[in-house]
């Protein structure tokens, strides 16, 4: 009976501790990123903004948010050559006990390609190092191959010639930058 008594008090104690400095709880508004690289990255909320480092895993606001209010986190900046989604970023603090948000960056692809001349037979095939392959047909007059992420190096290069012809490659490696490469032509001539 005693032990219900203290417990009934204490349990007053708390309420009226609660009432007194507003009784509210706040949530934190933070969360986790992968792939982070590049600097450039800003998240915003409520008006408020964050700068995230490069390689960063974790972000946190430094205002927290009272229950039952909304949070919206969204990105107003791009890091250098990536671009991030936000995954369950906007809700009303307490629905959860944890926010659970997360930034996913990637870093950006673009395709490499070019020009195709003197290709009069089927069966060309070019290749991208390990990035993957293209076959052209004798009707093709440009191509593209798979892409590739910027800042990292292409190759170009023949890895089978059509019948009767000898296909060469200009332009074939460099490294891939912040749009696609369109300057890789390829001129096939007679075989001798």
């Amino acid at each position: 009976m005693k032990s219900n008594f203290v417990r009934a008090s204490i349990a007053g104690a708390l309420l009226l501790a609660l009432a007194a400095c507003g009784g509210t709880e706040q949530f934190t508004i933070s969360g986790t990123i992968q792939g982070l690289k590049n600097n450039g990255l800003v998240l915003a909320n409520a008006g408020k903004t964050i700068s995230v480092p490069a390689n960063a895993t974790t972000f946190s606001f430094p205002d927290t948010v009272e229950y039952g209010n909304t949070y919206d986190v969204t990105v107003t900046a791009e890091p250098a050559h990536q671009d991030c989604t936000v995954f369950r970023g906007d809700g009303t603090a307490g629905q959860m006990a944890q926010l659970n948000i997360l930034i996913d960056c990637r870093q950006n692809e673009y395709t490499v390609g070019g020009k195709v001349t003197g290709l009069t037979v089927d069966d060309l095939v070019l290749a991208n190092g390990s990035n993957g392959t293209v076959l052209l047909k004798k009707t093709m007059t440009t191509y593209e191959l798979p892409p590739v992420k910027d800042g990292d190096t292409y190759g170009v290069t023949v890895l089978k010639q059509p019948a009767g012809l000898f296909c060469t490659v200009a332009n074939g490696v460099g490294v891939m930058g912040e749009a696609k490469v369109t300057n890789v032509d390829v001129t096939c001539q007679p075989a001798t």
